[in-house]
């Protein structure tokens, strides 16, 4: 699709009329930037942590992947479950409250590696997992409601600011280790700068979004998506880039440190540079999307990862280990907005198959942190991340589904 095809599938969409006590759209977009970039942030900072976590627990690679498993098995229960949530409390509830939770679950397990506490580490993951799942949906679907009311493609900017937050979440990270400061400690002092957050953003975003002319969306609706084709294979599309992304969040420092030789602190800092390719590729994403756009932007990143991936597996020179790295944050980096903007296409049924979608890619986070810390105890962290290749080639195959579809919306009939 050329330029003026990608635009004429926004300018399509009539303007958003609001009614009530409703912020701005500029207002809305800000607090939609702000919570991208707080669920980002807590997270990065965590994950920079992980080779200190594996050694104050003293756990093997594998061993802790399992602990990992707790943040997937919570996001995919509550992505299963977010629709529901969503439909009975509506989205600014559920992505205020939803953050702040998420920040109270990774103090906890923040305190818990500090006492040496396992299973309280991973109760603290599935915690703060639940309600990521429930929130990322939820502040998807508001950021497309945004998206369709300014009249422009703006989704990869919302995952950007994301991006922003894991690049200052791993610099804090890595910063902490540096300094020597407690996980506990740190985990604390953001979860008091997400709850604050959090109550700002609740003044501006709108309580809820539905079009108008719209029926309410049942129950028995909500389930269908799942049979739906369109939808599953965008899932799989998602599912593939959100394992490229969600491999280097979870195992590039420690890639670093035990199969390069970089110190704790490079690894971490590592960690920083390919979240600052990946949020560089999505600021520029936009443009490249309106004149090109969806398919040909997916299916030259996803080649663009895949080039990355091989240059981290086999390359030994510390510059070419650096541009790997680069080039496989850029291909990252478009895969998950996209997904969710191409499941958004319906504002109808955006809530259900915006869940259903990333219920399918986070099958990435559920299977992938313990299967590849397995993998990397049998042939090294290196080696495992040649099973990552396979889903770049899923998500390529799969990237014609997120063609835009073209079809008018109608206009915004509540957003509060």
């Amino acid at each position: 699709m050329r330029k003026h095809d990608a635009r004429a599938a926004h300018a399509s969409q009539p303007a958003a009329r609001q009614n009530g006590p409703v912020p701005s759209l500029t207002a809305w977009r800000n607090a939609v930037f702000a919570t991208f970039f707080a669920m980002g942030f807590g997270f990065a900072s965590w994950m920079a942590r992980v080779p200190h976590v594996r050694d104050l627990l003293d756990v093997s690679t594998g061993e802790m992947g399992l602990i990992l498993l707790g943040i997937s098995l919570g996001s995919v229960t509550g992505l299963l479950l977010a629709s529901h949530i969503i439909h009975a409390l509506g989205t600014r509830l559920v992505v205020s409250g939803g953050m702040m939770i998420v920040s109270v679950g990774l103090a906890t397990a923040g305190w818990a590696v500090d006492a040496g506490l396992i299973w309280l580490v991973i109760g603290g993951f599935i915690l703060g997992g639940s309600f990521t799942g429930i929130t990322d949906v939820a502040m998807n679907i508001s950021g497309a409601a945004n998206e369709r009311a300014l009249g422009k493609p703006i989704m990869p900017i919302f995952h950007a600011f994301f991006s922003l937050g894991t690049v200052a979440g791993a610099g804090i990270g890595g910063l902490c280790e540096l300094l020597g400061i407690g996980l506990g400690w740190q985990a604390s002092g953001i979860a008091l700068i997400t709850i604050a957050l959090g109550l700002v953003v609740y003044r501006h975003l709108p309580g809820d979004v539905q079009e108008e002319d719209d029926e309410p969306v049942t129950l028995r609706e909500r389930l269908a998506v799942w049979k739906d084709p369109r939808t599953i294979l965008l899932g799989l599309l998602v599912l593939g880039m959100s394992l490229t992304e969600g491999s280097a969040n979870d195992w590039l420092a420690l890639t670093m440190v035990d199969g390069h030789g970089f110190s704790n602190e490079g690894g971490a800092f590592m960690l920083a540079l390919f979240l600052t390719a990946m949020t560089g590729g999505r600021l520029l994403g936009v443009k490249l999307l309106e004149r090109f756009g969806r398919v040909p932007v997916l299916r030259a990143t996803a080649a663009t990862a895949a080039v990355g991936l091989l240059l981290v597996i086999f390359a030994e020179p510390t510059p070419l280990v650096i541009t790997g790295v680069v080039l496989w944050g850029v291909g990252a980096s478009l895969g998950f907005p996209v997904g969710m903007s191409a499941a958004s296409d319906e504002p109808r049924l955006a809530a259900a198959r915006v869940g259903t979608v990333s219920a399918i890619g986070y099958i990435a986070f559920l299977a992938g942190p313990p299967l590849l810390g397995l993998l990397g105890d049998l042939v090294g962290m290196r080696m495992a991340l040649l099973a990552v290749l396979v889903f770049v080639l899923l998500s390529l195959l799969t990237s014609h589904v997120a063609r835009e579809r073209g079809t008018a919306t109608s206009p915004i009939k509540k957003v509060a």
